[in-house]
């Protein structure tokens, strides 16, 4: 019998048949790997599985997994060499961001969206929480949108508590699997509650002391839209750590970057300090945003899991 994981609770995982009608909770037999990585959780949403039906049970063992077209993953925060699968065999991953309540730094997207680039899925940003934008909080948004327009990531602005602008993005999900990440507070609950009628993700709300949001969401999901195609929800996450990128190909995963790498005067520029670097002269001349800049020396020097 062959699935696809719709829930991963760590230990048992929810498949739902090929057909669509039918999902079996499921345990894992033997050990899963991809491209030799080691990783907490060897199974993730989206994966398409097989499985064999236990006698006389309702339940199945997962005994092949059959090979990613992609997937989103990070660095695990306590085990410095695994890492985590967030989920697989997507058509795009957007990240909910949030100014204040809880703030999104310009790093985190950088690093969600270099993650993308690294295994070709492409990548959206939503910003949420229109409804509480000052006019310096819209000012401050345009900045955001231009970095990121210029580089051909699509930017969403709603409020998914009210609904502001939730049709544009619903056409852009129809027939797709989405991944969609963020902070813990960013509103992915609430997103997928407008999104889905009946569904009741619980929600919560944002701690006056540290401004960061309650984790609501503890396994991974992935829930069908009404329209057609799938949205994976996530729990929320504090740090992004980028892994399985070497120093020598992270340029790469910069688009802006990308197309200025042949002009470096030296074929092996790290474009930290080197002369000639072409990367360096376009930051220095405004063609590059600094935060990018600043971005790729953060993640090329390891400090790359801040919030």
């Amino acid at each position: 019998m062959r699935g696809t994981v719709i829930k991963s609770t760590g230990s048992w995982y929810q498949v739902i048949d090929d057909t669509g009608t039918r999902v079996v909770n499921c345990r894992i037999k033997g050990k899963f790997r991809t491209k030799g990585l080691k990783t907490t959780n060897p199974i993730a949403v989206g994966d398409v599985v097989v499985i064999e039906m236990e006698p006389e049970l309702e339940t199945g063992v997962i005994t092949g997994l059959e090979d990613r077209r992609n997937y989103i993953i990070r660095k695990s925060v306590n085990l410095s060499k695994q890492a985590q699968i967030l989920a697989a065999n997507l058509d795009q991953a957007l990240l909910m961001v949030t100014l204040a309540s809880p703030r999104t730094s310009l790093g985190f997207i950088d690093r969600f969206l270099v993650t993308a680039e690294a295994y070709d899925i492409p990548a959206g940003l939503i910003f949420n929480k229109l409804d509480l934008f000052s006019d310096e909080g819209l000012e401050i948004l345009a900045e955001y949108e231009a970095i990121y327009t210029d580089l051909g990531y699509p930017c969403y602005r709603i409020s998914a508590l009210e609904r502001t602008n939730l049709d544009e993005l619903q056409e852009e999900l129809k027939d797709k699997v989405t991944l969609v990440s963020g902070h813990s507070g960013a509103g992915k609950s609430t997103f997928i509650n407008a999104l889905i009628p009946g569904m009741a993700l619980r929600t919560g709300e944002i701690s006056e002391w540290s401004d960061k949001g309650q984790h609501t969401t503890t396994f991974a999901e992935m829930h069908r839209l009404p329209l057609g195609g799938s949205i994976i929800d996530t729990p929320g996450i504090r740090e992004l750590g980028v892994i399985d990128i070497g120093k020598e190909e992270l340029g790469h995963f910069f688009p802006e970057f990308r197309q200025r790498l042949n002009t470096c005067r030296f074929n092996n520029c790290r474009h930290i300090n080197e002369p000639g670097c072409a990367i360096i002269e376009a930051v220095e001349e405004g063609e590059i945003a600094p935060s990018r800049y600043e971005s790729y020396l953060s993640i090329y020097s390891g400090s790359d899991t801040r919030s």
